[in-house]
């Protein structure tokens, strides 16, 4: 019997499997919440498809997203990561990344984790949303637009609310699989 998926994902085996294998599973752990992060903020403007297939690079290119190393980037780190083609040649993008790295770091030290400061914007539990169809699945949320907004206040750049909402989907805050998805089962 063939899974009937979120319409989404069915360009390719790359979509299905980051369908299958993560989007929508709540992620605790403030590494991966980190690389979410860097991912969504590099997405802005551009496909998920675009940034999904350029993972591994942006791994390498970015140490693996270990926010402590980011953090201290230097000016040549960035030129060496202006670069790196297969990564996007963002500058802003890319000093945002040591920014954000930065104050990740902060809200760490403000809360005790990342992840006790995101997912207390849930209350600590996934919102299930049961969407019918693609077109019930929305691009923002009250719940994106103030941890956007608190993101921007503490210094985070590139995080606006459908960015917001993307990573909150990514890492499970949120669960948008419709309501027809194997996942649901």
């Amino acid at each position: 019997m063939e899974k009937i998926r979120c319409g989404w994902c069915e360009k390719d085996d790359l979509y299905r499997q980051y369908h299958d294998e993560e989007w929508g599973k709540p992620v605790y752990d403030d590494e991966t919440i980190f690389e979410f992060l860097v991912l969504k903020s590099f997405q802005a403007g551009l496909s998920w498809y675009t940034i999904l297939s350029k993972r591994e690079n942006f791994r390498k290119a970015f140490d693996d997203f270990d926010y402590q190393k980011i953090a201290l980037y230097t000016d040549e780190k960035i030129e060496e990561l202006m670069k790196d083609s297969g990564i996007i040649r963002n500058r802003l993008k890319i000093k945002a990344t040591v920014s954000n790295a930065q104050r990740f770091r902060e809200v760490q030290q403000e809360f005790g984790s990342f992840s006790t400061y995101i997912w207390g914007f849930v209350e600590g539990k996934p919102i299930d949303n049961s969407p019918a169809a693609l077109e019930d699945v929305p691009a923002v949320t009250d719940i994106s637009d103030a941890l956007s907004k608190d993101l921007k206040k503490r210094g985070f750049k590139f995080m606006g609310s459908t960015v917001v909402y993307a990573h909150m989907q990514a890492t499970g805050m949120v669960n948008d699989h419709i309501k027809s998805c194997f996942i649901r089962q």
